[in-house]
């Protein structure tokens, strides 16, 4: 056997060994990330420890990042995708497959890849959960399933390393991307679907390489199986090695000579360093101490045998005689039985001489034992006190498991009156419709990622089916009820559960108080008042008793000690009690006084006092190994104190033994802080003995030693490391890695790493067995853990399901009742009533077959599931049977009234219904139950709003909001808030609009104070509409749709987020200024961004046009064109001719109504809207378009080529004026007028009432176009057209206005185009009737005006001229007008053929 190697270089050079790692809380807590590494490191037996300082490697700790000549960059030979351009970036590829087969789940990864990319714009959650797995992410990128993350220390790269190889990247990342109904299928174990998380290993072991080097020093495994410090990482050159022999321990080794090998370096050992290979991350925290005592030499033989722990008999190969008492002498041959096990790595064992029966240490390299254990779990718990640890460390008790039940399935329902919700939307105003928050985190790609598989069960569901036939369910509640009325004297609840029993675990035996106690009033001077005392530390061997005293327990050693709790009198009479031992000869005794009082002195600092005892107590001992706790603790406890003092000579005396003690005899540890000191050397040792299980049986000390010491997070690196070990060497049907797991949970939940705690949870369910209280255990992590949202987690849905499936005939008959319950108010809590129903009539069996009170109230709640599943008729029926029954008490009675009503109420029964809700009103008056009053008033409220009785519905609300507010904070629950919306709205439809907006935010505060995200939803939406309808604030409005959008990311329903953003933008676009339009355009792209993720093309397009018309109105031209054509290729993918309509109409009004640029709208009139209304027969749409094409091409000053489009407005208004409505096929430039001949042909022959307003419109167009073009009889002719369109008689003013603009435009163009002043005078006369039935002054004397001059100086009436003339110098007064000009207007010269006359 060959001694532990030299641990010299890492610790006692400070300036060239490996600088110091963080352990526990600020370190790293995990171990190595490659389970096929443990078994390749340990393929070697020993190692020698030496130093290469190769000057090239400099480099790399200063941070340059170029390789050395001849070795390759970080990312050389790495595929893409593997790595990213940084060497320390790494991809993680997500796969979904079955769990069992491996076999890709082509629909489970597409619903993956749709929460992917909505988590691609916005990184928060992915970001979240990736830094509770130590690693930082860089990108997301959905289209290749892939997740790009880098890492900065080594320390980071560790513990990602370590959460992959224990599964819990898989896990963390299956709870983020998965809906919430994943987990509640019941897949068989064939089917079962997972995400795994896929790692390139090369390229994590070189990130692992890179930034190990940027720490400084580390260490390496030579192929000739010696590790060596070294600062380069794996590639950057060969670098031979020099052995470190010779060089005195505490000083720093040489740096060898990297150029040319030393003369004395074999070609072996040249060939050795050619590749060295890093050791695993936790070996390398492991290994660096500040400081090791141990000069082990380095000579021995290396092999390649996986050293073995051993156990039983052994035989001496050689002679030995033992330099102390406390070492066994014996002769080759012997046989020597090793006592515990013997651990490789360390010199020394215990064992007892099978002759003389002498116990002693005995050197492991002068002995052969006999047998070997492969088994890891036989070498990590040495007796069933260990091997329980786990399990009693994490205990689960009845009282628990029968609270988290109580919570799970919802006891509460059967005393607690039930509010009917139904209304909630059967009332919603139309203004409101869509808007309501739902709060979901299911995937909004279209399709329900886990519905979209095939529905499967499991045979734990015995039902047939999951919707039983009414009859069916009837019957069966008859049949429960007849078992529950024969077991009327049953109590509710079992008093025990028995989950110890259930899970086959075993209690720990409670310690046991010091049987003896010193009489405080005895003479202390006296010694033979101390015989008593001396008579009980003299025991010679071990009792229960004493562990406290070893472990120093103050209450325990006070109390042995006549109730002193001084330290200094404990001292005073323990030291009196060592002399009167050492008078009396009672060396047990001695021993037992010396280690209390070596103790007290550690305790008070006073180590070298300290050590002095511990020796003494070593020398009584005199090789006694009687009380083998006493013997391990004296020496754990005197090497403890010399490691703290760096006494490297008596530590390598003390030390070993310590070691030995406490790796290879059970039950013993280190009770002090200091402890751990030890347990980490022992801990070294094992590393050095390249042995698994001895590394194995080290962490599980060290993280016992902890947990001990109440400090969890120190022992989080050696469970990780435990849990890592046991998948490589350990059997897959060990049970004590789940108990390790939750452990693990619960120390990760206490650092507030939740998603950890899930992940870790999730692994332990998949462990081979599972126990009923590791099941219970679980689902009470994951409800401490889960995100909280308006629904019960489904994670708890597995660990119910596996509860259930352990169930036993003893305990499983009380349990499975409540498990059942449990699991459907699950269900029921995500919408999946049916499979409820059928899970709460399981329970309701259970329970009555265990004899269980809670039958009834499962009854109860079976008939509340068939009211939220809209099967009311089958409610009553279970109701019915139950009252039938007679087995309700009083405050059941009101509940199933209560209940009756509802189911009632959705069937349409309002009288009867107004009944059951005043009787169950009594009932909760008669038992002062506040809360049941309340909800029962609020109900009565909703029934007579349904019935139409507003004033009455708003009195009932009242009362029970003022109900509501009498109840201690929080009981009120979501029922409170949902009244008092309720009651809000009620008050707005009465026009009661301040009272609403105070209950809207009434209802907002108490659903804050609760921290209940779906009644603040609810609220703020409330109060949205309420300020952009009711009381219309543009500023109030802004501030509650920010603060629901807030809201909205809190629920993480991206549908909801991206309508939020989208109505904050319009909002913004609303106010007018720059400022605001810089926030909507921020807000335009952020619900881009959103819709581009959910692919909701329409949505997206609209979201380009949007930013696009946005830059419009700032100006920013250039990228104007580049968003809308964007908004164009996004409506066209979609294939949607209609869409494609609406976007190019859309993108053409933002020219239309500018100021600037306006002729492009032309192009997406014309060339594009038009031909695709053509296409889909949309004539509204065509006729909207040629109606825009006309205004604008007339302001353009190209009325000619709008005169087509006139003509066409014309038909279309015409066709759709008719009853019949016209399909029309594509419409090409060349196939116009065709199209309008058609037109025209089908308004002559179509019949039936027209809708003359289009006509009109088209008409009057089309003769100011002529007008425009000089065409004035055919200008005449259409203005003719239009005015005998509209209605007679005249029954607005508008349309009297109308009559005086066109008369007055008819007369101009008689007059100054057509050159015939008797017809203008005709045509200006009417527009005068018209003028004068309107009473426009200013209309008359205009005409009067014109009429005038027509008679003056063409008509040459004198009379009629002075008329009108006198009558427009009247108005002209009025209007405080100065002059009447009766000289020719602005078109004379358009008719030279007047010729003015003389004025009047």
């Amino acid at each position: 056997m060959v001694p532990p190697p030299v641990m010299e270089g890492p610790g006692d050079a400070a300036g060239e060994g490996p600088a110091p790692m963080g352990r526990g809380p600020a370190g790293p807590s995990g171990g190595g990330g490659r389970g096929h590494e443990v078994q390749r490191v340990a393929a070697s037996a020993s190692v020698a420890w030496e130093r290469v300082g190769p000057e090239e490697a400099q480099a790399v700790v200063r941070g340059d990042a170029s390789p050395a000549p001849g070795g390759s960059g970080p990312a050389a030979g790495t595929p893409p995708g593997q790595m990213g351009t940084c060497p320390t970036d790494l991809t993680l590829q997500l796969l979904a497959v079955r769990r069992k087969t491996g076999l890709p789940d082509p629909s489970l990864q597409r619903a993956m890849r749709a929460r992917l990319r909505l988590l691609e714009n916005d990184g928060r959650e992915v970001a979240s959960v990736l830094g509770e797995l130590s690693a930082r992410l860089l990108s997301i990128h959905s289209d290749q399933d892939r997740i790009v993350v880098s890492f900065k220390t080594f320390e980071e790269i560790w513990k990602f390393s370590t959460y992959h190889a224990l599964g819990f990247t898989h896990h963390c990342l299956e709870n983020l991307l998965v809906d919430q109904a994943f987990w509640l299928l019941a897949p068989s174990e064939d089917e079962e679907t997972t995400i795994q998380v896929h790692v390139d290993q090369e390229a994590l072991t070189r990130t692992q390489e890179i930034l190990l080097a940027q720490e400084g020093p580390f260490f390496v495994l030579c192929p000739d199986h010696h590790v060596r410090v070294t600062t380069s990482p794996r590639g950057a050159g060969p670098q031979p090695p020099r052995r470190a022999t010779g060089v005195p321990q505490g000083d720093a080794a040489p740096a060898a000579d990297s150029k040319a090998p030393s003369p004395g370096t074999c070609s072996q050992d040249t060939a050795a360093v050619a590749a060295p290979e890093p050791l695993i991350p936790f070996h390398q925290w492991a290994l660096r101490v500040a400081w090791d005592p141990i000069d082990d030499s380095v000579s021995g033989p290396v092999t390649s045998d996986v050293p073995l722990m051993a156990v039983g008999l052994a035989s001496a190969v050689a002679d030995y005689q033992g330099s102390g008492p406390e070492e066994l002498s014996f002769r080759g041959g012997d046989v020597i039985e090793v006592l515990g096990a013997r651990v490789p790595g360390l010199p020394w064992c215990l064992g007892r001489h099978t002759a003389s029966g002498q116990v002693g240490f005995v050197r492991t390299s002068d002995i052969s034992v006999q047998g070997q254990v492969s088994e890891l779990e036989s070498v990590i718990f040495l007796d069933e006190e260990e091997r329980s640890f786990f399990s009693n460390e994490g205990r689960f008790s009845d009282e628990d498991a029968r609270q988290l039940l109580r919570r799970m399935s919802g006891a509460d329902t059967c005393t607690v009156y039930s509010l009917d919700r139904l209304e909630e939307t059967d009332f919603e105003p139309l203004e409101e419709q869509g808007s309501v928050a739902v709060c979901s985190l299911a995937v909004s790609s279209g399709t329900d990622p886990i519905q979209s598989q095939q529905p499967r069960t499991r045979a734990l569901l015995e039902s047939p089916h999951l919707d039983p036939e009414p009859h069916e369910t009837l019957q069966k509640v008859k049949n429960i009820l007849e078992e529950f009325k024969s077991r009327q004297d049953c109590p509710e609840e079992p008093e025990s559960w028995g989950l110890c029993a259930a899970s086959g675990g075993t209690s720990p035996p409670d310690p046991e108080e010091p049987p003896f106690c010193l009489d405080a009033g005895a003479d202390r001077t006296d010694p033979e008042a101390l015989g008593s005392l001396l008579l009980f530390l003299d025991a010679p061997g071990y009792k229960d008793c004493f562990r406290g005293l070893y472990d120093l327990s103050l209450p325990g050693l006070s109390a042995a000690c006549g109730g002193r709790t001084d330290e200094e009198e404990l001292a005073g009479l323990l030291a009196r009690a060592r002399g009167a031992a050492k008078k009396a000869g009672l060396p047990m005794a001695l021993a037992r006084a010396c280690f209390l009082l070596g103790r007290l002195c550690v305790r008070r600092l006073k180590l070298s006092q300290a050590r002095v005892y511990f020796e003494e107590a070593l020398g009584a001992l005199g090789g006694r190994f009687g009380d083998l706790f006493l013997v391990a603790a004296v020496y754990c406890s005197l090497a403890t104190i010399h490691l703290k003092q760096r006494n490297r000579d008596r530590c390598a005396q003390v030390t070993p033994k310590a070691a030995a003690l406490l790796l290879g005899t059970p039950g013993h540890g280190c009770g002090t802080e200091a402890g751990s000191e030890l347990l980490a050397h022992a801990l070294r040792r094992a590393v050095a003995g390249r042995s698994p299980q001895a590394e194995a049986r080290a962490c599980f000390l060290l993280a016992r030693h902890h947990a001990r010491l109440r400090q969890p997070e120190e022992a989080l690196p050696f469970l990780e490391r435990l849990l890592l070990l046991h998948e490589a060497w350990g059997s897959p049907e060990a049970a004590w890695p789940a108990d390790c797991y939750l452990l693990l949970a619960d120390t990760y939940s206490r650092r507030c790493l939740p998603r950890l705690a899930l992940g870790c949870v999730r692994a332990a369910s998949l462990r081979a067995r599972a126990s009923l209280r590791g099941s219970l255990r679980s689902v009470d992590l994951v409800l401490r853990n889960a995100p909280r949202l308006p629904r019960p987690p489904s994670q708890a849905a597995p660990h119910l399901r596996r509860a259930l499936a352990s169930l036993g005939p003893g305990a499983g008959r009380a349990l499975r009742g409540p498990l059942c319950a449990s699991l459907a108010r699950l269900h029921s809590g995500h919408g999946q009533h049916g499979r409820a129903v059928a899970l709460m009539a399981q329970a309701a069996e259970a329970a009555a077959g265990a004899g269980s009170r809670l039958a009834l109230d499962y009854l109860l709640m079976l008939a509340w599931l068939h009211v939220l599943g809209g099967r009311s008729p089958a409610a009553l029926g279970v109701l019915e049977c139950v009252r039938d029954g007679a087995v309700a008490g009083a405050e059941q009675e009101g509940v199933m009234a209560n209940m009756a009503a509802v189911a009632l109420t959705r069937t349409g029964r309002t009288r009867q219904a107004a009944e059951g809700y005043y009787r169950a009103l009594r009932v909760a008056r008669g038992r002062g139950r506040r809360r049941n009053q309340a909800v029962a008033l609020a109900n009565l409220g909703a029934l007579c709003l349904r019935a139409g009785a507003g004033g009455l519905a708003q009195h009932y609300c009242r009362e029970a909001v003022k109900l509501f507010s009498r109840l201690p904070g929080g009981e009120g629950g979501q029922d409170f808030t949902c009244v008092l919306l309720r009651l809000g709205r009620l008050c707005a439809r009465r026009a009661r609009a301040r009272q609403a907006k105070c209950y809207y935010e009434w209802a907002f505060l108490v659903a804050a104070e609760m921290d209940h995200l779906e009644g603040q939803l609810r609220a703020v939406q409330r109060l949205c509409h309420f300020y952009s309808t009711v009381m219309p604030s543009e500023a109030q409005c802004v501030v509650y749709h920010e603060f629901q959008l807030s809201l909205a990311r809190r629920v993480a329903d991206k549908v909801l987020e991206g309508q939020l953003l989208e109505t904050i933008s319009r909002l913004y676009l609303s106010l007018g200024t720059e400022r605001a339009y810089r926030s909507a355009l921020d807000y335009t792209k952020r619900s881009l961004g959103i819709f581009i993720d959910l692919q909701k093309k329409e949505k997206e397009a609209h979201a380009w046009l949007q930013a696009g018309k946005i830059y419009y109105i700032l100006q920013q031209n250039e990228l104007v064109d580049v968003y809308l054509q964007v908004a164009q290729n996004a409506a066209l993918y979609t294939g949607d001719p209609n869409l494609g309509l609406e976007l190019f109409e859309a993108a053409g009004d933002i020219f239309f109504n500018g100021t600037w640029e306006r002729e492009k709208a032309v192009s997406f009139y014309r060339d594009r809207a038009l031909p695709l209304a053509s296409t889909t027969g949309n004539q509204e749409a065509e006729l909207r378009l040629c109606n825009k094409l006309v205004a604008l091409l007339a302001e353009l000053d190209a009325p000619r080529e709008g005169l087509e489009f006139a003509h066409m407005a014309l038909a279309l208004s015409i066709t759709l004026g008719a009853t019949g409505r016209y399909r029309a096929g594509p419409m090409g430039r060349s196939t116009f007028l065709r199209r309008t001949a058609s037109l025209r042909h089908q308004a002559h022959c179509a019949d039936g009432k027209r809708d003359r307003l289009n006509e009109r419109v088209a008409y009057h167009r089309l003769a100011a176009l002529h007008h425009r073009l000089g065409h004035g009889e055919l200008a005449e002719h259409f203005y003719l057209k239009a005015l005998s369109l509209c209605s007679s008689p005249l029954q607005f003013a508008e349309e009297t206005l109308y009559y005086v603009k066109v008369y007055l435009v008819l007369g101009d163009i008689i007059f100054y185009d057509l050159k015939d002043p008797f017809d203008a005078a005709g045509y200006y006369q009417l527009a005068l009737a018209a003028a004068v039935d309107l009473g426009n002054k200013r209309a008359q004397m205009k005409i009067y005006t014109r009429l005038a001059t027509i008679y003056h100086n063409f008509l040459l009436d004198r009379e009629k001229s002075l008329f009108f003339y006198q009558k427009a110098r009247t108005f002209a007064t009025e209007l405080n007008i100065r002059r009447v000009n009766l000289a020719p207007g602005r078109c004379w010269g358009r008719a030279p053929w007047l010729v003015p006359g003389p004025s009047p």
